[in-house]
């Protein structure tokens, strides 16, 4: 068999070492990255005008609906290459099918968030998943040691997929509503029940290098928010200092948030099956509310700009509330364990305070990031504590 794929230019595909030293991103890899950009830009984009459109429920429902399409299409297949990536020409194929299946998903994200219209979201995501039922078919014939693992996931995501692409031809709108929660759950359970068969070899540093490149790419989304306030400060000639504030605020949040999630390692939070099902679940609060932080600085300029029908309020928290979820998530995914009794309860407080300061009359983005600024020194208080130098080194 090894000399049949030879000849078709193909490796076989067999689970790769979980100790293998320098393990990082391919380039097809980061490439993969940068097509779910484009898919996240077009969510955050549509939360910000629907929230100056005062249309806060719906912004917030429909941006956690389009994001989770976005999140599990992206870790899925992350895992999937920490463990069998074999970077030949028929994994590069489905891999930019899967690139694919992104561009008509983001294609389809104005009409989901705005009018609640699915079909295109739903077939540029069954494209994504698809693709991976393909790869696992793979996995499956080239490593017995992981058959049935790879063909309990390819199952579970076909049948799930059927359903996905039923629940928009055959359902009513309220009936699809409420259906995308149960398929959501059906997706979370398929990975808890085929890794039940056996766990998938997937590599601690890899992962964790992965996880911290997609935060820098959702990152990089605040900072065009901030840039837009420059640009439109010195374009209209107009509310100039407030923007430039605000836009000096933005940057200050931006590498804030880098700070908190970087500031301790992150491999070693994925020492087993049931860390990482914890890790990569819950790295969904923390990517959406990182994505949602650059609508909450484009909302704050239609707030100083006069074009936004909400409340100063509702402009505050748009960008409060995601920044002190980024830092209680991150506190419960990646510092809980690493810090202080008294770190922990002045990160929460942080937390805490930073979500009301979207309450107050005015510059509440300069306390934001304010507070954000006095997070980063508790950690780096706590970082110079003999324990935690232990732990660290």
């Amino acid at each position: 068999m090894t000399d049949v794929l030879a000849r078709m230019g193909l490796i076989r595909m067999s689970a790769r070492d979980t100790g293998t030293p320098h393990r990082v991103s391919t380039p097809l890899e980061l490439l993969f990255d940068l097509v779910f950009v484009v898919a996240v830009s077009q969510a955050s984009q549509n939360l910000h005008h629907l929230i100056s459109d005062d249309h806060v429920g719906q912004a917030v429902l429909s941006y956690l609906m389009v994001f989770f399409a976005i999140w599990w299409a992206w870790m899925n297949f992350t895992w999937f290459a920490s463990a069998f990536d074999t970077d030949d020409w028929l994994y590069r194929v489905l891999t930019i099918v899967q690139m694919g299946g992104v561009l008509v998903l983001a294609a389809g994200v104005h009409d989901a968030m705005v009018s609640f219209d699915y079909v295109v979201v739903t077939w540029g995501y069954v494209i994504m998943r698809l693709a991976m039922v393909a790869q696992w078919l793979r996995a499956a014939a080239s490593d017995p040691a992981l058959r049935h693992t790879a063909l309990r996931m390819a199952l579970g995501v076909s049948v799930v997929q059927v359903l996905w692409v039923s629940r928009i031809y055959l359902l009513d709108d309220t009936a699809q509503f409420w259906t995308f929660f149960v398929l959501v759950a059906l997706e979370l359970l398929v990975p808890v029940w085929g890794e039940a068969a056996g766990r998938t070899p997937w590599h601690p540093h890899h992962i964790a290098e992965r996880y911290g490149l997609f935060t820098l790419l959702l990152l990089g989304e605040s900072l065009l928010a901030s840039a837009n306030a420059i640009f439109d400060a010195l374009g209209e000639g107009e509310h100039v200092p407030e923007l430039l504030t605000l836009a000096i605020s933005g940057i200050v949040v931006t590498a804030g948030i880098w700070w908190v999630y970087f500031s301790r390692e992150q491999h070693g939070r994925l020492e087993g099956r049931r860390s990482a099902f914890r890790f990569g679940y819950l790295h969904y609060g923390i990517f959406a509310a990182v994505g949602a932080v650059s609508a909450g600085v484009e909302v704050e300029i239609d707030e100083i700009t006069g074009h936004t029908a909400v409340s100063p309020a509702i402009a505050g928290l748009a960008l409060t509330l995601p920044i002190a979820i980024v830092v209680a998530g991150a506190w419960l995914v990646l510092l809980r364990a690493s810090l202080s009794r008294w770190a922990s309860v002045a990160v929460l407080a942080g937390a805490v305070l930073i979500a009301v300061s979207g309450l107050l009359p005015s510059n509440e983005y300069v306390v934001a990031a304010a507070l954000l600024v006095a997070v980063v020194i508790v950690l780096e208080v706590d970082r110079g504590r003999p324990s935690a130098r232990a732990v660290s080194g």
